[in-house]
């Protein structure tokens, strides 16, 4: 018998410590379903509460949370506020008992850890901003961070932010054409990157690749190198100078005087088609939209130690300075993969650090469980998992929940996107939930799941869309706000079509079925991908798993699956017999048994990419992809027929 009961109920002194059900007391609501309510009809309140509640301290109060004036899709909140992202995550925690509290570790691919204190970050920020002026970086100009997680990215993000120019985060994958792609969109006049870093243990020449980048970028002015291996680097003279030989002690700037909407960073995602998207968000929106996420979705407090393996060019990178470090907590950030050089690595990183919070992505945990990576011990210290990036399949939740987490510290599942600043859905860590699922709407989000009509269903697969603004959301595309208009609400009237596949059932529990631009339609019936590959990962021999749908001439779509088995001992035959069995023949895939999977380094598997190589048409932008992983391996049509 199948059991009713939800997987994780949660106890009284876990909903008792909730920061969100305190503030359902305090600011006199009935239940939480009261505060959404509030959230989405009555703005002017509910983000003022939120501004006091948390602590998000503004140098000049707003003069009301939203202006609408240049339409729906173009909000300000908090106009006419001041307030300036360094002084929020670093400057103000400085006098007090958090100044000789570690705020940000780093704990590299090889091994190494190095910290700073909130004292040390906050002389390091003025320290950098000031030689950052001394080289002309000035209010408004645009910065790109091209560097692993050390302790210097963060230092440099909020320097900037200091200054009131902007970063431009780079995912330290991209080669020299993605790169330059983002200086020249950004039009960048400084670059801040690393002789090198590692992953997987191989060195990557961040440097090396910065060089050829900087030649397509006419804008760019300075480069500042930071030595991480102490690799011997060119150097161009007048151009380049390295962060250990900047002056120690330089004459200091004053901070800059931002307002709520001026740029904080631009977070390029690549689209399917055309060049990367170049998402902008705000001092004021994404101070607060992280603040929401980190202390009411993930329970976060200044006593918390969060740890995610994170790259600064994705939002996690971002949001993992801004939101734990302007709560007072500790992050950890993790460099690499979670089975190098262990297969327990992460959980060693756990216990090194105290972590309460970790971060983890459903492909992580595969590829712990398929290397025997679970935990020795009992992790003390953690008390819930954060997922976010894709969906789960339930054997891996189990897993993870069961074995890893002893049945006693809830997977807070979290999606959203860059394009919101952080998250739209949600499985609160004081409710009880299913297995791989989401149990509410963030504060502020209006969700709704709608038909191609834009209706919106109940029970039905259809496009995740959003019927509200709030804080967080990118302020359009850098220099294009026709493609963003284009992109994200021009479907349907007043609607944001988020591009995910979502369901919602009566009860109010969500599930997301992949990208709907991923959307596999056999018959006239839609079925997202992450459903064809969750029905797969049921078999134990089969470590990952891929879903497309390709031509076919009598029934639209057929679905594709390319499956990485555990075992080479495993019958192939078989393997395809049982994921018949286990999709169901409505949707039985063609197999194909293949060595690896292309994927972002940060574990997304990338569909549009295998989809494009099998059928032979153009793959688009690939700058996300990770070198260690190959397209190669993926059969075209051709070599699957012969």
């Amino acid at each position: 018998m199948v059991s009713t009961e939800p997987a994780w109920v949660p106890t009284a002194a876990q909903r008792e410590r909730s920061r969100l059900l305190d503030a359902v007391a305090r600011y006199g609501y009935d239940d939480l379903g009261d505060l959404h309510r509030s959230s989405v009809t009555d703005p002017e309140r509910y983000w003022r509460e939120v501004v006091d509640d948390l602590d998000i301290a503004f140098s000049e109060p707003f003069d009301r949370v939203l202006d609408e004036s240049e339409g729906k899709p173009f909000p300000r909140w908090f106009p006419g506020g001041r307030i300036n992202v360094a002084s929020l995550c670093a400057g103000r925690h400085v006098d007090g008992p958090s100044g000789g509290k570690e705020a940000v570790v780093y704990e590299g691919d090889a091994g190494r850890r190095r910290s700073l204190t909130y004292a040390e970050l906050d002389a390091e920020v003025r320290r950098c901003a000031a030689n950052l002026a001394a080289l002309g970086v000035a209010r408004g100009d645009r910065v790109v961070l091209y560097l692993p997680v050390v302790p210097e990215a963060t230092v440099a993000f909020l320097a900037i932010a200091y200054l009131g120019a902007v970063s431009v985060p780079a995912f330290t994958g991209y080669g020299p054409e993605a790169l330059g792609t983002r200086l020249r969109e950004s039009g960048a006049v400084a670059l801040v990157t690393a002789d090198a870093t590692t992953r997987r243990g191989k060195r990557v020449p961040l440097k090396e690749i910065a060089d050829a980048a900087a030649a397509s970028a006419p804008e760019l002015r300075h480069v500042v190198v930071v030595r991480h291996l102490g690799d011997e680097v060119a150097m161009e003279p007048g151009r380049d100078v390295s962060w250990d030989e900047l002056p120690a002690d330089p004459a200091p700037v004053a901070m800059a005087d931002t307002g709520s909407n001026d740029p904080l960073c631009i977070v390029y995602t690549s689209g399917t088609t055309g060049l990367p998207k170049g998402i902008v968000h705000s001092h004021a929106g994404f101070a607060v939209k992280t603040a929401v996420d980190f202390a009411y979705g993930f329970d976060v407090r200044s006593d918390d130690v969060v740890a995610w393996i994170a790259d600064l060019g994705w939002l996690v990178g971002p949001m993992l300075i801004v939101g734990p470090l302007q709560l007072g907590a500790t992050v950890v950030f993790t460099e690499g993969v979670p089975t190098h050089p262990r297969p327990t690595r992460m959980w060693e990183i756990v216990e090194r650090n105290g972590v309460t919070v970790q971060g983890i992505a459903p492909t992580a945990a595969r590829a712990i469980l398929a290397a025997d990576g679970a935990p020795r011990t009992d992790l003390a210290t953690l008390r819930a998992f954060v997922s976010t990036g894709e969906a789960w399949d339930e054997p891996t939740w189990h897993w993870l929940f069961g074995t890893v987490g002893r049945s006693r510290r809830p997977i807070i599942n979290f999606s959203g996107g860059t394009e919101v600043g952080g998250g739209m859905l949600i499985s609160y860590p004081f409710l009880p939930m299913d297995a791989a699922t989401f149990t509410a709407a963030l504060p502020g989000v209006d969700a709704a799941v709608v038909d191609t009509e834009g209706r919106p269903v109940i029970d039905e697969v259809g496009e995740l869309v959003v019927r509200t603004t709030f804080p967080g959301m990118t302020h359009a595309f850098w220099g294009d706000r026709e493609r963003y208009l284009a992109t994200y609400w021009d479907r349907w009237d007043g609607i944001w079509q988020h591009g995910d596949l979502a369901s919602v059932d009566h009860a109010g529990v969500w599930r997301i079925h992949g990208r709907s631009d991923d959307t596999i339609k056999v018959s006239g019936r839609r079925v997202g991908p992450a459903e064809i590959e969750a029905a797969l990962l049921v078999d134990p021999r089969i470590a990952e798993a891929a879903a497309i749908g390709v031509p076919d001439d009598a029934r639209g779509q057929r679905v594709v699956a390319f499956v990485v088995l555990r075992s080479d001992d495993a019958e192939q035959a078989d393997v395809a017999a049982t994921a018949v069995t286990n999709v169901g023949r409505s949707f039985a895939p063609a197999l194909h048994v293949v060595r690896g999977l292309p994927k972002t380094t940060n574990g997304k598997i990338m569909r549009r990419a295998i989809r494009a190589r099998h059928l032979g048409t153009p793959p688009g932008d690939l700058s996300s992809l990770d070198a260690s992983t190959s397209l190669d391996d993926i059969p075209t049509l051709e070599e699957a027929r012969s």
